[in-house]
């Protein structure tokens, strides 16, 4: 027991240390009375010592003198079976302006639409399709909907009442397959995904964090957290699962103020990257093309803030998501170094599979100096295998801080151990022209050249966006590439996006040889 409580503290260590990866400036804070929850068995409030949902320990994590959890999840429940039994109306109705209500269902909308025990599935997808029946259960005739239609309705009514709803990715499943954990029982954490941008509503990924830290603790110790069966976890899951929506709440805009938590709750560490909204993994049966790289391939949370777009936001424009999950997992401000040491790498490799591809793009921010204290996210130019030791003035950490040609190494051999195609991009060109010259600027011996040739010597597939963008440029002319751009010289406009995210695809097709 001594033993599974050390890999307990690790893995909960390994979750604080991957939340606290994104930095960003102070977020204004909410203040509501009440923290609802809509939910099934995974979240409800038990008294079986072998089973415990999420939400019955999330008071734990807060003051409850200034801010009350109000847990009205339900075991067994649906999307449909929440409301139609009238488990939704009864939340809605004591539901006040500024409350928050955590949403979270799936694990048993998958069930028979119509049977004489249970009666409570809902059609898969967000559509608007529905279907007549005579409920065997409940002797009433009824007509189901989708999923998406149950979880639209739930969302229109919290901002009804002037309150706050925030979406759930499922809670994980204690079943592996070749030393992997399933990551969300399916599509339902991605539909949630996508009707949270539908919806302009905040989104929280449970189960792929979760996923990370149980992958770190091992099956023989993760079997300890689910004695009941694969899907419903005691008390420590709980805790796993509690502390993974307490991180990732302190990571949204806006957020509850910190005195608000308790003190529990305050040495939880912060993903402060949730309000990114980061794609993943929607469909396990299909290939993924993974993106990482910098804001030129997705641009802070990826909704065109200040008409500024990454490249990776149109590739689905030229593939299909019936034939690939196309997951962009690029941050902006980041070098390949500091997408490395925060974890970001490690959390997208986490997510891949045999036969998955990855496009890594980076060189805009490595070139920034090796230590300040506002970044300090350099690498050492070129691709050598010197080193720098540095006492960080960011994270006050002493690091090893490498070459930049080692770090995308350092993802190329780690991508292909794990049966990943990897697929090197050269840094997009920036929008720079010598007074009345034709030709953008090329930069010479530098981030594009590196990465062609740590391409070469690896024998890594390599896309040279910075000269074929720049072709294009060149052709167009300095007055009409203007408008493909948003600033000065860095951040493209949504057509210049569109641009490359086109030259891009049409080197996936020739690469994929679709």
């Amino acid at each position: 027991m001594q033993h599974f409580f050390a890999k307990f503290v690790v893995a909960l260590s390994f979750l604080c240390l991957i939340n606290g990866a994104w930095a960003e400036q102070p977020k204004p804070a909410w203040q509501p009375h009440t923290i609802f929850v809509a939910g099934d068995s995974t979240a409800a409030t038990y008294n079986d010592p072998q089973h415990q949902g999420w939400a019955a320990v999330l008071d734990k994590y807060l003051d409850s003198s200034v801010v009350k959890v109000d847990n009205r999840a339900r075991g067994g429940r649906s999307t449909r079976t929440f409301i139609s039994e009238g488990l939704w109306q009864k939340l809605i109705d004591d539901v006040q302006p500024g409350d928050v209500v955590l949403i979270q269902f799936g694990h048993n909308d998958a069930s028979a639409v119509n049977d004489d025990s249970r009666a409570r599935g809902t059609l898969p997808g967000l559509g608007d399709e529905s279907v007549d029946i005579h409920n065997l259960l409940s002797k009433q005739d009824e007509r189901v909907y989708t999923f998406g239609h149950y979880i639209r309705q739930m969302v229109a009514e919290v901002k009804a009442k002037q309150a706050t709803p925030i979406l759930l990715s499922l809670t994980a499943r204690n079943i592996w397959q070749q030393g992997r954990i399933e990551r969300g029982s399916g599509q339902y954490g991605g539909w949630m995904y996508q009707l949270s941008w539908e919806l302009d509503t905040a989104f929280i990924d449970v189960s792929n964090p979760v996923a990370d830290a149980l992958e770190a603790m091992g099956m023989e110790q993760t079997a300890a957290l689910y004695t009941k069966d694969h899907t419903h976890f005691n008390a420590l899951g709980a805790e796993l699962h509690a502390s993974t929506i307490i991180a990732a709440l302190k990571g949204l805009k806006p957020t509850l103020d910190e005195q608000w938590y308790s003190e529990l709750g305050r040495n939880v560490a912060a993903a402060q990257y949730t309000w990114l909204r980061q794609p993943f993994v929607a469909n396990a049966n299909l290939p993924s093309i993974f993106m990482v790289g910098d804001s030129t391939v997705r641009n802070g949370a990826g909704d065109g803030a200040n008409g500024e777009w990454g490249w990776g936001d149109f590739i689905k424009e030229h593939i299909s998501d019936k034939q690939f999950n196309l997951v962009n997992r690029a941050i902006g401000g980041l070098s390949s170094r500091t997408f490395v040491t925060g974890g970001h790498w490690q959390r997208a490799l986490n997510m891949m599979k045999p036969g998955d591809y990855v496009l890594i793009q980076f060189g805009h921010n490595d070139n920034a100096p090796l230590n300040d204290d506002t970044r300090a996210r350099g690498t050492i130019k070129g691709l050598g295998f010197e080193f720098e030791v540095i006492n960080n003035l960011v994270t006050g950490d002493v690091e090893t801080v490498h070459s930049y040609g080692w770090y995308l190494r350092k993802m190329i051999g780690e991508a292909r151990a794990l049966g990943i195609t990897p697929i090197i991009c050269s840094p997009v060109p920036r929008k720079i022209f010598q007074d009345d010259a034709p030709r953008i600027d090329r930069a010479v011996n530098s981030y594009p050249q590196w990465a062609q040739q740590v391409a070469r010597q690896s024998g890594t597939l390599f896309i040279d966006l910075h000269n074929l963008i720049a072709q294009q440029y060149d052709v167009l002319g300095q007055a009409n590439v203007a408008p493909l751009f948003a600033d000065k010289h860095t951040h493209t406009s949504e057509a210049g996006a569109k641009l490359t995210a086109a030259t891009v695809a049409k080197e996936l097709h020739f690469i994929l040889g679709r």
